[in-house]
């Protein structure tokens, strides 16, 4: 199988963190150049990342992805020990994915002060706010979201966390997190964890890479490597 990823995509990275914790190592990581060119919808008509290939098929969103996983290897399953529990992963999960995750991708659009609307970064932010409220009344006292063992919560919660603490304050609002108890306390002991540890790596890589240019250089390099293929 193959995951199309890249290493500062949020949903990506919650796929590959649920992929070590898995301990899964038949899935390869891959960036194709079709993604600069344009023609991930070639591959998936969603036309985002993360996508899964797999031999009898394409599936994309992070989260049907993490489902599947869980369905194909079921004995590694990291969905929580209980029903309850399991619903408190899902909750959790949902939270990062939509009132995190979701208005901060949509706020990206603002970073630019010169250009910035107002009101578009208050509506957007003030449920990001509403999303970690309401995190901090789910999540766990102890070192993992949910329970006492790594689950896919974290994996949702780590590229999540990750993007308020990075992405925020350069849209002129305080880190949420920071207002928390139980979030940030979460937060420091999670970012200890070996697998979060990579993942973040991965992450701070990518936005290293998306700073100071050298992203741009390479997505340069790989449309005009497959435009020259293209007329070879």
């Amino acid at each position: 199988m193959k995951l199309i990823s890249a290493d500062l995509s949020p949903y990506s990275a919650k796929i590959r963190m649920q992929i070590y914790a898995m301990g899964l190592t038949d899935i390869e990581f891959d960036l194709p150049a079709s993604v600069f060119l344009g023609k991930l919808v070639d591959i998936s008509p969603l036309g985002r990342i993360p996508v899964l290939q797999t031999d009898n098929g394409t599936i994309p969103e992070s989260e049907v992805i993490a489902e599947y996983l869980d369905d194909l290897y079921p004995e590694q399953a990291i969905v929580g020990k209980t029903p309850e529990q399991r619903a408190e992963v899902r909750v959790i999960s949902r939270i990062a994915d939509i009132y995190l995750m979701n208005n901060i991708f949509m706020a990206l659009s603002q970073l630019d002060p010169n250009t910035r609307v107002d009101a578009v970064v208050d509506l957007l932010l003030g449920h990001v706010v509403r999303g970690i409220v309401a995190l901090e009344k789910h999540i766990s006292n102890g070192e993992f979201a949910v329970g006492d063992t790594l689950t896919r919560a974290d994996c949702s919660l780590v590229p999540a966390l990750f993007m308020c603490e990075h992405t925020l304050p350069r849209l002129g609002m305080d880190n949420p997190i920071l207002a928390t108890q139980k979030v940030s306390a979460y937060w420091q002991k999670i970012q200890t964890n070996e697998l979060a540890a990579k993942v973040i790596a991965e992450m701070t890589r990518g936005m290293i890479a998306r700073l100071n240019g050298s992203e741009k250089k390479m997505i340069e390099q790989a449309i005009a490597a497959a435009k020259a293929e293209q007329t070879s």
